[in-house]
């Protein structure tokens, strides 16, 4: 399940996102039209500037804008950033596997085989989706256009 971190991230990043590059928004505008706590949004874009995805300026003009083009930010690897892994159980996780602990066999578990098969399924989707994408998405119910080729036939068959 995606984190109320993770979702105040995004939500920050596309705001960014919408800027030209290198204007730098004050964290109170994006707090604001974000709808985000301006505490907890500060401790979320350091987050994101130690990861490598925003940068910040200080002083008069200062604020923060995105590190890479929106082209190159996905959502998966944003998701990563504030929480850690994608895996829905700690056995299905890429790094630092955690056996369960009534596992006897975590390689012949079938719960832990179906997880490891939804955490793929769910990382193709998001590490498909960039935040260009998203802007571009006009409303839910339309197309999404400037999406992966990978991700298009997923979003086809979630809107059918």
């Amino acid at each position: 399940m995606l984190t109320k971190k993770a979702k105040y991230a995004l939500k920050a990043l596309i705001y960014l996102a919408r800027f030209r590059p290198g204007d730098a928004v004050a964290i109170e505008e994006i707090a604001v039209a974000q709808d985000v706590p301006r505490k907890f949004l500060s401790a979320i874009l350091c987050e994101l500037r130690n990861a490598g995805l925003v940068e910040s300026k200080k002083g008069k003009g200062g604020g923060y804008t995105l590190a890479r083009p929106a082209t190159a930010i996905s959502v998966g690897a944003v998701v990563r950033v504030i929480d850690g892994t994608l895996a829905p159980i700690r056995c299905a996780g890429q790094k630092g596997f955690q056996p369960c602990d009534d596992c006897r066999e975590p390689e012949r578990c079938a719960i832990r085989m179906v997880m490891l098969d939804a955490k793929r399924a769910l990382a193709n989707v998001l590490d498909n989706f960039t935040l260009a994408a998203m802007i571009a998405a006009p409303a839910a119910d339309g197309p999404l256009i400037n999406m992966s080729d990978a991700a298009a036939p997923i979003v086809r068959r979630l809107r059918a």
